[in-house]
This record gives C-alpha cells, sequence and structure tokens, in this order.
C-alpha cells in the first residue's frame, strides 16, 4: 500500500463498515449510523479527489507561474452534503424515537411482526 493511497483505503473499510451495519444490523439506530458512515466516506473520497498534489488555494498571485491549484467544487459541495447528511441523521433519529413510541423496540423485525399482528387484527375486527 502506497503512501498515496492512504485515504482511498480508508474510504473503502469505511464505505464497506457502513455498508455492513446497514444490512446486517437489525436495530435501526445501528442502520442509521451505518447511513451516516457510508456518507461519510463518500464525503471523505470527494475531498480527497478535489486535492491535487503540490496544490495551493485557488488564490491568484501576481507574478506566480505554474501554479497548481487545488479544486474548491469538491471541498464546497462536501460542506453542504456534511449538513444535510447531519439533518438526515436527525430526521431519521427523531423518526427512531417515534418508532420506539409506538411499537416499543427499534428491531426491525420484531416491528414487521407488530404490524402484521395489527393488521390481522384489523382484518378480523373488520370482518365481522
Amino acid at each position: 500500500m502506497g503512501p498515496g493511497l492512504y485515504n482511498y483505503w480508508m474510504v473503502i473499510v469505511l464505505m464497506m463498515t457502513g455498508l455492513y451495519v446497514v444490512l446486517a444490523r437489525p436495530n435501526l439506530v445501528k442502520k442509521i449510523m451505518g447511513v451516516t458512515i457510508f456518507q461519510m466516506s463518500v464525503i471523505m473520497l470527494y475531498i480527497t479527489l478535489g486535492k491535487v498534489a503540490g496544490g495551493t488555494a485557488p488564490i491568484l498571485i501576481e507574478g506566480a507561474e505554474d501554479v497548481a491549484y487545488s479544486n474548491p467544487v469538491p471541498h464546497v459541495l462536501m460542506l453542504t452534503a456534511i449538513v444535510v447528511g447531519i439533518a438526515t441523521t436527525a430526521l431519521g433519529l427523531a423518526l427512531a424515537i417515534r418508532v420506539y413510541e409506538e411499537f416499543g423496540t427499534l428491531e426491525d423485525d420484531e416491528i414487521r411482526d407488530a404490524e402484521i399482528a395489527d393488521a390481522m387484527a384489523a382484518e378480523a375486527g373488520g370482518a365481522d
């Protein structure tokens, strides 16, 4: 593993960790945290792609020639993505609280069973 590839390896590890947590964990809060880890890995990827080796901030200096500039657009977009990520995490956690108040659990299989039981009870009540 070369020294210049460290960020890419970290992106892969974080992305696969987040994906695993989302797919393998039945708890809704853990799923939300997995999505957050996945989002942060994508943000890290875009920031890594926007960095130019030896690049400076894109500020024009008189008399400077052959200067490599880093592209600021990925960094600016990722600032927006961070804000959106925080907002979606907060919304997901608020919905998880509401689900817990309704069903008394955050495990998705128990929630599914409770919904099926409610649907069967409503169907049996409507058949009378």
